[in-house]
């Protein structure tokens, strides 16, 4: 009995330790994630509720890339969270190309006109992701649209 609510107890602070490293030091958790987060995410990204993978070419290189993103579906095309902020590298492809794919619950959609997001009031989150994210100091999304179909 005790063990188990000392677990309650730690657990709370573990995630806030882990919001704030996010918060505060960013580069370092992006850095830490790219090697080694990423890759285990990928492994369920694909077919996972709330994941994706966003498949996209670098601005230069050409280098198609593939990069684990929490996604949130909307009527019209998808919403991600960019807890890297809007400047991380995958952003700013999708943006000079104007569109990428993306693979969520086993499907893949072609994905155009993407667009930095900062108010939310027209794309509600759940309230325990919107907590998470706000918390960890995420104030930017980016909205990309389906395709349209008659």
């Amino acid at each position: 009995m005790r063990r188990g609510m000392s677990m309650i107890a730690i657990l709370p602070a573990i995630v806030l330790a882990a919001a704030l490293l996010v918060r505060f030091r960013p580069k370092a958790v992006a850095r830490f994630n790219l090697v080694v987060t990423n890759p285990i995410v990928r492994l369920f990204a694909r077919w996972a509720p709330g994941f994706g993978i966003i498949i996209h070419r670098g601005r230069k290189s050409g280098h198609p890339y593939q990069t684990p993103v929490n996604v949130f579906a909307l009527p019209e095309g998808f919403l991600i969270a960019l807890t890297y902020g809007r400047e991380s590298e995958w952003v700013r492809n999708v943006l000079a190309a104007g569109g990428c794919e993306i693979e969520t619950r086993g499907i893949v959609y072609q994905l155009s006109a993407p667009v930095i997001v900062h108010e939310l009031t027209h794309h509600p989150l759940p309230w325990l992701v919107s907590i998470i994210l706000r918390l960890i100091g995420v104030t930017n999304y980016l909205k990309l649209s389906k395709p349209h179909t008659s």
